[in-house]
């Protein structure tokens, strides 16, 4: 009696137990089969460089429609100035600002947008702002490989912008290296991104009905930032309570001397022993500022280059048609790890959060056959350094 008890209850258990298997079905969650899908996709990558083999590259595909290109552009720079000083009598000196000229070399494949105008050849000015946006045109893999060194209005800067990036259908891999002298900004970045298409923009009210037709995709992932420490103020241990700086004492060190004749004049030599200044007022007024640049930049080229782990949330809009175009992005980075290293960003951030972004704008409009307006522009902010581009106008055709 007791087997046959336990097989009953042993039969019902398994009979509710199928029931409630039939009964209950439990609804698929769109965001998380999407993840499971992402999150699969990347799993499944084989990053084992030593597994790779030259021969299973498919070089033709990812040549095809590259451009190479290669130029020289130069320009007259500033205008010839006279200066003028009556210290010994009149002299006159002429200050002479040296041509501007650049000297590019790169090669990109980047599939051109709607509103780009086809070029015959590439100089490597274009201002192509689109250059900026997280996502291209199509998906798969693309890139840019940009180096160049100008001279602009007498200073010389070496510039490099390299990026890969692949895009799929639920995610974004890039990596991205700039150098921009000019702004003074050079970092490497990575990013690995979850990507979400937004399939129905009749919802969106702010958009007016004819952009309702673009393509919008959110994403979100986490970034990584190799760069020099930004923020760091080498001159903050010459500084004193008043906020004074002890700017002799560190010239000394760094081997300028000075000599007193006796009655109360005194002259200036720079490490080589060369006479850089013969009065207080020009040692202060001249030189200091020099000492204090060449210091500050001895001491950040010292220092070893910090990593940055961040999280990233960004969108990218676009809508194309022969009347009317939209292209916008935008990125921001709202929350950083802090391994509390001695250079944290965070240390200089009164051990604070901070918001680094960027986004890029481009708009155009034909009113008519005759006349039209654009709007370009992008803007960056990373660690409280700052870079950006703009471009606006009208055009209007007379026919």
């Amino acid at each position: 009696m007791k087997n046959f008890l336990l097989l009953v209850l042993t039969l019902l258990t398994l009979t509710a137990t199928s029931q409630d298997t039939l009964l209950v079905e439990k609804p698929v969650d769109p965001i998380l089969s999407k993840l499971n899908t992402f999150h699969n996709k990347i799993s499944t990558l084989n990053l084992n460089i030593s597994t790779l083999k030259l021969d299973d590259i498919n070089w033709k595909k990812i040549t095809k429609f590259a451009t190479i290109y290669g130029a020289v552009n130069g320009g007259n720079s500033l205008s010839d100035v006279d200066v003028y000083s009556v210290t010994n009598g009149l002299e006159t000196q002429t200050v002479v600002t040296p041509y501007d000229y650049s000297v590019i070399l790169g090669v990109r494949k980047i599939s051109r947008m709607g509103y780009e105008p086809k070029e015959a050849f590439k100089t490597g000015q274009e201002n192509s702002f689109s250059d900026a946006a997280t996502i291209g045109k199509v998906s798969g893999f693309e890139y840019l490989f940009e180096v160049s060194y100008v001279r602009q209005e007498g200073e010389t800067y070496n510039n490099q912008h390299h990026f890969l990036r692949y895009i799929d259908d639920t995610y974004i891999l890039k990596g991205e290296y700039l150098e921009d002298g000019f702004a003074d900004i050079k970092y490497f970045e990575t990013s690995q991104r979850y990507r979400h298409q937004v399939k129905d923009l009749s919802k969106l009210d702010f958009l007016p009905k004819e952009l309702k037709k673009g393509k919008l995709s959110l994403n979100i992932g986490a970034a990584q930032r190799l760069s020099e420490p930004y923020g760091f103020n080498p001159l903050e241990e010459w500084q004193l309570s008043n906020g004074n700086l002890h700017y002799t004492f560190l010239a000394i060190q760094e081997g300028y001397t000075m000599q007193f004749d006796g009655q109360g004049g005194v002259e200036y030599f720079d490490p080589s022993g060369n006479s850089v200044a013969t009065s207080t007022e020009i040692w202060e007024g001249v030189v200091i500022p020099t000492v204090l640049s060449d210091y500050t930049e001895k001491k950040r080229n010292e220092l070893e280059n910090t990593i940055q782990h961040s999280l990233v949330l960004g969108f990218d809009y676009y809508f194309y048609s022969k009347k009317i175009w939209l292209h916008s992005w935008g990125n921001v980075m709202p929350w950083h790890y802090n391994d509390g290293g001695e250079f944290s960003y965070h240390r200089y951030n009164n051990d604070e959060q901070w918001y680094d972004y960027s986004g890029g704008l481009i708009f155009g409009y034909k009113y008519s056959k005759n006349l039209g307006v654009f709007v370009e522009g992008k803007y960056n902010k990373y660690w409280n350094r700052e870079w950006h581009d703009f471009s606006f106008g009208i055009n209007y055709i007379i026919f």
